[in-house]
């Protein structure tokens, strides 16, 4: 059980416990079962924020009286969705059909009062142009990093920062997982001031 109004993280990302401990808040992270499957003819902002309720409602009976964060995100190129790659044949055709082209990356984010069913939840999007890649590149790239469970086949918070032509979007963390301008606004509707 949780102590009243703690802070869950609904998720076993490394990378999203590490944004949230910027926030210097006091959180326990536990990961979700939810199915992940997208409905059929559903658009990518509505599957992650339904996606990031869904994982943040799958923690609430067993934290009755907590914040709980969700989030979910996918990458979008040309309308499809670029899954996690997996493994390094798989990465390295990701990363080829993404060269020259821009990705949207859709994170949802959902804030769960637990102990009231108020539920805050958003899509943040960012853009990310991919530079003219080379083949060789791709595969060093890959062979590097080894991105297999990333979406897009990437690390943005590393070397994968040298594969773009820009970045565009409100929230730099988004991009990694966390977008955490929007969670500071949602923790500050309900009660939660940062600093």
């Amino acid at each position: 059980m949780t102590s009243r109004n703690a802070i869950v993280l609904a998720s076993s990302s490394p990378y999203r416990r590490e944004l949230l401990e910027k926030l210097g808040l006091s959180f326990t992270a536990e990961s979700p079962e939810i199915d992940e499957t997208p409905r059929p003819g559903e658009p990518p902002y509505e599957l992650v924020m339904r996606l990031a309720e869904s994982k943040a409602r799958a923690l609430a009976g067993c934290h009755p009286a907590a914040f709980i964060i969700g989030s979910d995100q996918v990458a979008v190129l040309d309308n499809l969705v670029l899954g996690k790659p997996g493994n390094r044949e798989n990465a390295i055709a990701q990363l080829s059909q993404c060269s020259g082209k821009t990705v949207v990356f859709h994170t949802g984010l959902c804030l769960l009062n637990s102990e009231t069913d108020n539920v805050q939840v958003d899509d943040v999007p960012f853009e990310v142009k991919f530079r003219k890649l080379m083949p060789a590149q791709i595969e060093r790239y890959v062979d590097a990093e080894k991105p297999f469970h990333s979406a897009g086949s990437f690390k943005a918070e590393s070397l994968g920062i040298a594969l773009f032509e820009y970045l565009r979007g409100d929230d730099p963390n988004a991009l990694i997982g966390l977008p955490l301008i929007r969670l500071t606004q949602m923790l500050s509707n309900a009660g939660i001031d940062l600093p």
